[in-house]
């Protein structure tokens, strides 16, 4: 089968398998085909069910009125899917398997998605690479001497290669505008709440989940999918006026739209990354927008104690988990240097301080969020350097405090919306001299993702991206 069918939406792909026109087995097989192919060049997976894909797929007749009956899809090794492996990137889950899904692959599942594998990630998803010890690299289907970007590099290099239409992924500090960014595609991080994280959390301050795709439309029919309330749920986002989809494909009216390049912490600007953001204000300006500079309210703030403290906490949880669920004391062994050293700093704090980091980056949110009492939507870079090279940023390294803020050098700009609980999206409207995409990122208002998919979409019209292609992934 023509590889190039698993570019195309998955959207488009349902209708196909809806009308007879393609077989939910025809496609697995490609994508499985696909997979097979180009995993020792690219290494985005980390678990293969084929056997349980073509079961799936052969359920799976025309006329299923399941919004994605029949499309294959791959999931971050985030969530919890029964039968299969759950590891984290980490070897001290060992061979846990899960009885039970997550409620985020239930409703994969429940729209008729074909599970075929897990992707691969950074151990716990602290870095915004993706070169675990347990499973090495995930490499770059633009350039494969070059990171996918992290935590859901494995997903983002599987859509950007076409070994899937598009890939479910997670965001607790960039991890998924970051790879969508360093491959060339859509990646949205919802509201706070607006995806239950359940039933393992009843709810996450830092971490949403989304998906992977190549267009603006796919996210918004996702989004639909997955987001709402869930029983247990400690706090949910308001439900939306209107669909997702519906809302994306709308016109977004005139916006007042600000941009910085302004980072939160102090970080380098590639003059390719800042000329993105340029371009997409001159682009927005020109579809009739009201675009100026704006002073950004994280300017000069020094959060990054505060937000590693945040940050760590649900690392050493999930270290802990892991040791509990194979029987084991949390060892250093176990785990990467990077992840030990949270672990460690994370014990020599208690319950108070992790509270007192909370409420001060509470503090901290609203008056970032104020700016969007004047602005419909901030633009700001989606990275601040090009993606980096292969083992550039070493979680094993001797010194991993030294490489953790490294990689805050490389993405100064995604962490700032996971505290404050916007969304915000990816969008690579561009594309470097260097051969790489480039892209800018869009931030809305709290709960406002209609309005930022809206704008997305007339983005796409604009300066479509769908069809760019990686010429180096090996096939």
């Amino acid at each position: 089968m023509d590889t190039e069918l698993l570019f195309r939406p998955a959207t488009e792909l349902a209708a196909l398998i809806r009308s007879g026109d393609l077989t939910s087995r025809e496609l697995t097989e490609a994508a499985l085909e696909r997979i097979e192919a180009m995993q020792s060049g690219i290494n985005a997976f980390v678990h293969m069910d084929p056997d349980g894909a073509l079961a799936t797929a052969d359920a799976v007749s025309a006329g299923d009125d399941r919004p994605f009956a029949g499309v294959p899809i791959a999931v971050k090794d985030t969530a919890a899917v029964a039968g299969m492996p759950y590891t984290l990137g980490s070897d001290v889950f060992g061979d846990f398997v899960p009885g039970h899904d997550a409620f985020v692959v239930r409703r994969l599942r429940e729209a008729g998605f074909v599970i075929v594998g897990k992707t691969n990630l950074p151990e716990f998803g602290i870095l915004p690479v993706t070169e675990p010890r347990r499973f090495g690299p995930t490499r770059n289907p633009w350039d494969t001497e070059r990171t996918p970007g992290g935590s859901s590099g494995g997903a983002a290099a599987a859509v950007a290669a076409g070994m899937v239409p598009l890939a479910h992924g997670s965001d607790g500090g960039g991890s998924i505008r970051i790879p969508a960014a360093c491959c060339g595609l859509v990646g949205l991080k919802p509201s706070r709440g607006r995806v239950s994280r359940g039933p393992e959390q009843s709810d996450d301050f830092l971490v949403q989940d989304g998906v992977l795709t190549h267009t603006v439309a796919e996210t918004a029919a996702l989004l639909d999918v997955l987001a709402g309330y869930e029983a247990g749920d400690a706090s949910w986002a308001p439900s939306p006026e209107e669909p997702f989809a519906a809302a994306a494909a709308r016109e977004p009216g005139r916006l007042r739209i600000g941009v910085t390049t302004t980072a939160p912490i102090d970080a380098r600007l590639d003059p390719l990354c800042g000329r993105a953001v340029g371009d997409a204000a001159e682009l927005l300006g020109s579809l009739g927008h009201e675009v100026e500079e704006v002073e950004a309210p994280w300017a000069g703030q020094n959060l990054l104690e505060v937000f590693t403290m945040v940050f760590g906490t649900p690392i050493a949880m999930g270290l802990f988990f892991g040791a509990q669920v194979t029987g084991r004391e949390p060892a250093e062994e176990l785990v990467e240097a990077l992840s030990w050293t949270i672990w460690q700093g994370i014990h020599q704090r208690n319950a108070l301080d992790y509270l007192l980091a909370r409420t001060q980056l509470g503090a901290f949110s609203r008056a970032i969020v104020a700016l969007w009492d004047e602005y419909d939507v901030v633009v700001t870079p989606a990275l601040a350097q090009r993606p980096v090279r292969i083992g550039e940023i070493d979680s094993c390294s001797e010194e991993p405090w030294e490489d953790f803020r490294r990689s805050g050098e490389f993405t100064p700009y995604t962490a700032i919306f996971n505290v404050t609980g916007q969304p915000a999206i990816s969008l690579p409207l561009f594309h470097g001299e260097d051969g790489l995409p480039l892209g800018a990122q869009l931030a809305g208002r709290p709960a406002g993702e209609g309005q930022l998919l809206a704008l997305a979409a007339q983005l796409e019209a604009a300066r479509p991206w769908a069809e760019r292609r990686p010429e180096q992934a090996p096939t």
